[in-house]
């Protein structure tokens, strides 16, 4: 049985299942650590490490069998088992995402939408239904595991209170607030003006940036 994992190593695992997707519809078979660390931009020996937390999958001087980690981490992610999720906020941000809906990711669907703009309830965008955010607390949520949040900065912390009362276990939180909610609450945030404004720095400061060669 295998233990629970580090939450960095629980955050890249679902990169590796895409990324070994692609490269097995390209017609890899096998890959070494090196290879798949060009392909996820991620040093060998953290592949390495990341992939012994669930067992033996590599073999010295072969490497990893494609399809079988593919399978395994099918299973391992549940992959195979819909996940819905629901979004809070119909911004330029809240559409797009909406227009995407993970459609290259079979396994999470965002099924419903809120916002305040009374121009937008009882619409839908790609076939995702708008409703009131005073509609948030009316029990159809109570299964939702998890929320998106691309509301304004402003209202960031208020809707993300009312989140919790639903029984909402997750949010993935668009808004550069740092919310401040119980702590069975996982909560990731993605800031996308930060992450751009390291990326910057990182060019302007580590040029040259190689991956460890090493491995099987």
């Amino acid at each position: 049985m295998i233990e629970r994992i580090p939450q960095a190593t629980a955050k890249r695992l679902p990169l590796y299942y895409r990324t070994l997707q692609h490269l097995y519809s390209l017609g890899k078979n096998r890959i070494s650590s090196s290879e798949f660390s060009q392909s996820v931009q991620i040093d060998s020996a953290t592949i390495r490490r990341d992939l012994s937390y669930l067992g033996a999958l590599g073999k010295k001087g072969y490497g990893y069998d494609v399809g079988h980690l593919i399978n395994f981490l099918r299973g391992f992610l549940n992959q195979d088992e819909v996940t819905e999720v629901i979004l809070i906020g119909v911004g330029n941000l809240g559409t797009a995402l909406l227009n995407y809906n993970f459609h290259k990711n079979n396994n999470t669907r965002i099924i419903r939408a809120y916002d305040i703009d009374e121009a937008k309830i009882g619409k839908k965008i790609a076939d995702t239904p708008i409703y009131h955010l005073d509609d948030l607390l009316n029990g159809d949520n109570k299964h939702i595991p998890a929320a998106i949040l691309t509301v304004p900065a402003s209202a960031a912390q208020i809707v993300a209170d009312k989140l919790v009362l639903t029984g909402i276990r997750g949010i993935l939180n668009f808004t550069p607030v740092r919310l401040s909610l119980p702590d069975h609450i996982l909560i990731h945030h993605i800031d996308l003006s930060v992450e751009l404004q390291s990326m910057v720095y990182l060019l302007k400061n580590y040029p040259l940036n190689p991956l460890d060669k090493g491995g099987e």
